[in-house]
């Protein structure tokens, strides 16, 4: 006999997890189904430990600079096993939170495989091509994330081809690094490995870094790269990838000339394809497109009562927009008439060194649809905070529609910019315009100031500088 359930959801990251705590809120019955860890990617193979690896890398640069303060070490050194150790007991712990939280809110929680078996709201589990369970949900939420995209010629063997997994867990710190792909995956793992000693070669096939940033900030954050030592090619195509016994080389095309990149290890990070096979969504009105769920603003499918969330449904791919949207669906479920999802107000933040955030539009793309916009510029040398951090280098960009003042868009890169960029998420999620952003008081001495100051640059009011 099946188990019945007002809610089951499928996958327990960072969409499905608070999905299920926020339906157990609303009194519903609700079980979660995870085939391998609670938490999903992001807090066991993706953001948690990836930033506990960051910032380890970020005290060893530190360490390097201490005289610029006044201080003085000897014989500074790092143990990439203690780097990894730490790491993975910050995803471990986490991980155990999550468990806690399940049986803390009543939910059920089925180790296993879950897929859509044949309507009304049927879902069939398996482990091991065993079953496990058979249930029955009134709704269902799909919330099985995504992987590492794999190209032809480039599968990683664990060895010299790493994905992000294998990036995570090094043995030893690889003397020569190439890195494909400069999102966000691909800048952190290039800032994390350079800070460690490897001569990063970090490869681009769009004409620039971080391109999905404001173009000024992926130029920003390209000069800071090469200024660390790091090799940037972008406009790059990579036209093979052969493996030795203990090297890799890369074949890269540019501006039609090619030339061979030989490393000790190569980081594949070209993106990510959602985990939709194996969902039983063949027969169904469930459509996907490029391997991601279609859905509307609550999460709908084309399927009744069957709902998609997180990075299976596509861009933008971060946790904090997979949490979000299931709150949304949720209480879509639930009938209490959430607004639908709004992915232009999801900040997006990278961890490299410098730091980038943003929220909204780029300049490009509000000159794009139309708006005569005025923007802002502040640097971080002009700020008194940054100054005495001894970290000066990056700016905060503010793009408004000059008509209305609305804020378009906001674009930070440098220290602790990712703690910051709440504030203008607030701003644009709020309406403010600029009146209300200048009538804003920021602290003094805070690098938050810049803040203001880019604002204010945007009507020709700056006061420092």
């Amino acid at each position: 006999m099946a188990d019945n359930y007002d809610l089951v959801v499928v996958g327990s990251g960072p969409g499905g997890y608070v999905a299920a705590i926020r339906a157990a809120q609303l009194k519903m019955k609700v079980a979660i189904v995870e085939r391998e860890h609670l938490g999903g990617i992001c807090l066991n193979w993706g953001c948690i430990p990836a930033k506990a690896l960051l910032r380890s890398s970020e005290i060893f640069h530190i360490l390097q600079t201490l005289d610029h303060y006044g201080l003085s070490a000897e014989n500074v050194k790092f143990d990439i096993a203690k780097i990894v150790k730490r790491s993975r007991g910050v995803a471990s712990q986490l991980s155990g939170g999550v468990k806690f939280l399940m049986k803390k809110n009543g939910i059920t929680v089925i180790d296993g495989s879950g897929k859509l078996a044949g309507g009304g709201g049927k879902i069939a589990v398996e482990k091991d091509g065993k079953k496990v369970a058979d249930l029955v949900a009134k709704n269902i939420i799909l919330a099985t994330g995504a992987r590492a995209r794999v190209l032809p010629g480039m599968e990683p063997d664990g060895k010299l081809v790493w994905t992000y997994k294998e990036a995570l867990v090094p043995d030893s710190v690889p003397k020569r690094l190439i890195v494909i792909g400069s999102g966000a995956i691909g800048a952190e793992f290039a800032s994390f490995y350079r800070d460690l000693g490897s001569e990063v070669t970090l490869i681009e096939a769009l004409d620039r870094v971080l391109p999905v940033e404001d173009a000024e900030v992926s130029a920003f954050v390209k000069k800071a790269f090469e200024k660390q030592g790091m090799k940037v090619l972008v406009g790059a195509q990579v036209k093979g990838v052969k493996k030795g016994a203990s090297t890799v080389t890369a074949t890269v095309e540019i501006g039609g000339k090619t030339q061979e990149i030989e490393a000790d290890r190569l980081i594949s990070a070209v993106g990510i394809v959602g985990n939709v096979e194996g969902l039983g969504l063949e027969g169904t009105k469930v459509q996907v497109e490029r391997t991601h769920i279609v859905v509307d603003g609550y999460g709908r499918t084309g399927e009744p009562n069957v709902f998609a969330i997180g990075d299976v449904a596509g861009p933008p791919w971060l946790a904090h927009k997979a949490s979000h949207e299931a709150i949304t669906c949720v209480e879509f479920i639930a009938g209490l008439e959430p607004h639908e999802f709004d992915g232009s107000n999801i900040p997006g933040c990278t961890y490299c060194r410098p730091q980038v955030a943003s929220v909204g539009l780029t300049e490009a793309k509000a000159k794009e649809l139309g708006h005569e916009v005025k923007v802002g510029r502040f640097p971080f040398i002009g700020n008194g905070k940054a100054i005495a951090l001894g970290d000066t280098e990056g700016f905060t960009k503010t793009v408004f529609d000059a008509k209305t003042g609305e804020l378009l868009g906001a674009h930070m890169v440098g220290p602790e910019v990712t703690e910051m960029i709440q504030g203008y998420t607030i701003a644009r999620s709020l309406e403010t315009t600029e009146i209300d952003l200048m009538h804003t008081v920021f602290p003094h001495p805070t690098v938050s100031e810049t803040m203001h100051e880019s604002v204010l640059d945007a009507f020709g009011r700056v006061i420092h500088i």
